[in-house]
């Protein structure tokens, strides 16, 4: 009976385990490959699924959610041989479970060495300024590279991102110098096109300014001399209205343009700068005679008045000089 009892519960536990070894459930993200005495057959995708017990197990649980794996430290010497320290962070995912599962073995670890191997690659073949400046530009060349090299394994890398890139201390404030180098040589650049500009304008105003100097004093000569032809070809005119006047025997056109002469000259002489006393060498009758046969002239000229009966004026040549005296 003991024998019997022995072997009822060793069956019942081989069906219970078997009963647990039979089914399993898949999580979402994830799927699972399926061996058969060492063989893979199939994968179970999300959900529940029943397996041949003692014949069929699990062989791989493939996460199939995007992953991130952080790049460790690792010195690297860039083309122009300066030593810089670097670290990123690597984004990758899982698109075929069988390939990821048996192509490769120890997949993240495949993936950070492959990362580190191509930093290394990419940035020993730019110089210092160019892996600094240039991120965008190795991660694109770093992110085709291990895509490329990734692809038999099943998986997908989406992002290579560099973190990091820390030059030595001493590299660090030999760059601080030039910068601060460069930067005192750009300001004295501008301050120098600054004041060329400067000169430049202040030349071109003074071009402008001589322009319209010349123009202003060449209006005004112009004007000038065309009041002086004005001036003279009144004289003239004047000149021979009186000399008609004369040979026609009318003395008051005589006395008219001694008159007027006589008192342009008395004028001047008032209006000199240097005049201080005014000595008419002449009797003050001979003026008034003057202006008298000036206005006779004018009164016939105009026809206002008949002249005929009217005394004659006394005029500079009629008067004693040493009256009056």
């Amino acid at each position: 009976m003991e024998i019997i009892n022995i072997a009822v519960i060793i069956f019942v536990a081989f069906v219970v385990i078997s009963i647990f070894k039979g089914w399993t459930i898949v999580g979402q993200g994830y799927e699972y490959t399926v061996e058969r005495f060492g063989r893979y057959i199939k994968t179970l995708r999300p959900g529940i699924h029943f397996l041949v017990p003692w014949v069929d197990k699990i062989g791989s649980k493939m996460n199939m959610m995007e992953q991130v794996l952080d790049v460790p430290q690792q010195e690297v010497i860039t083309k122009d041989n300066a030593v810089v320290t670097v670290d990123g962070v690597v984004f990758f995912q899982v698109l075929e479970a069988v390939q990821a599962a048996y192509e490769v073995s120890q997949l993240t670890r495949a993936i950070l060495n492959l990362v580190m191997t191509n930093i290394r690659t990419v940035l020993g073949s730019m110089d210092l300024d160019e892996s600094l400046s240039k991120r965008d530009t190795i991660n694109a060349r770093l992110l085709a590279i291990v895509d490329e090299a990734t692809a038999p394994w099943g998986i997908k890398v989406t992002r290579i991102e560099i973190k990091d890139i820390t030059p030595p201390a001493d590299l660090v404030v030999a760059m601080a110098r030039q910068m601060k180098a460069e930067r005192e040589k750009r300001a004295s650049i501008l301050e120098a096109e600054g004041t060329r500009q400067s000169e430049i304008l202040r030349a071109d105003g003074e071009k402008q300014a001589a322009i319209l100097d010349a123009e202003g004093r060449k209006e005004s000569a112009f004007r000038d001399a065309e009041a002086r032809e004005r001036s003279a070809q009144a004289e003239a005119e004047a000149t021979r209205m009186v000399s008609e006047a004369i040979g026609k025997g009318d003395i008051q056109a005589l006395n008219y343009f001694v008159a007027q002469k006589y008192v342009e000259a008395i004028r001047d002489l008032a209006t000199s700068d240097n005049q201080r006393t005014l000595i008419l060498p002449m009797e003050t009758a001979g003026v008034l005679g003057s202006l008298a046969g000036m206005a006779e002239i004018a009164n016939q000229s105009f026809g206002k008045q008949d002249t005929s009966n009217r005394p004659k004026a006394p005029t500079p040549f009629d008067t004693d000089p040493r009256e009056g005296r």
